[in-house]
């Protein structure tokens, strides 16, 4: 394997107020869509499906945790948790999340997350495609409850929901 270019690092996202001092922080979710489906696809054709949906799991959980850590933490409940969450989602323009089902004893939740950054609007394919939103998820909650959480997409707008539902639970090892 060669030699790392990039470690993930917040910091390495960058001065956005100084390198965009005109068109700020904002892009068209076109833009976002255009960078997210051509990587897929490329990702897809070296790899298959499978593995582009493991990666972009793993990507996800990687933002979950860099999310966490520095958009929503520190947080003392699971109900702050989700609150700062759903604020946070919304007001970067994400998705509107809905905590449907908790069970926090087991560690089992039910969430929703409507106006999808990734999907709301495509077409049709009988396909859940949010893997990196599953693998958000995931890392999101790591971050808050120190264990590993297994989620899935259980409806998307690509299925013919017009929200896309998460299914969370805690990986007991």
């Amino acid at each position: 394997m060669s030699e790392r270019k990039y470690a993930f690092e917040w910091s390495k996202l960058g001065n956005i107020d100084e390198g965009r001092p005109n068109l700020g922080p904002n892009t068209s979710i076109q833009v976002y869509r255009l960078m997210q489906y051509t990587m897929r696809d490329v990702l897809e054709v070296m790899y298959g499906s499978d593995m582009s949906d493991e990666i972009f799991r793993q990507a996800g959980e990687l933002a979950g945790r860099e999310f966490y850590e520095n958009i929503i933490s520190p947080v003392s409940s699971f109900y702050e948790l989700i609150a700062k969450l759903t604020d946070a989602l919304r007001e970067l323009n994400i998705g509107v999340l809905r905590l449907e089902k908790a069970d926090i004893d087991n560690g089992k939740f039910v969430l929703t997350v409507s106006e999808d950054l990734d999907c709301s609007g495509l077409p049709d394919t009988g396909e859940e495609i949010c893997a990196y939103d599953e693998g958000f998820i995931a890392g999101i909650l790591n971050s808050f409850t120190g264990a590993a959480f297994k989620v899935r997409e259980v409806d998307c707008w690509c299925t013919g929901d017009r929200t896309c539902r998460f299914n969370a639970e805690i990986v007991i090892k």
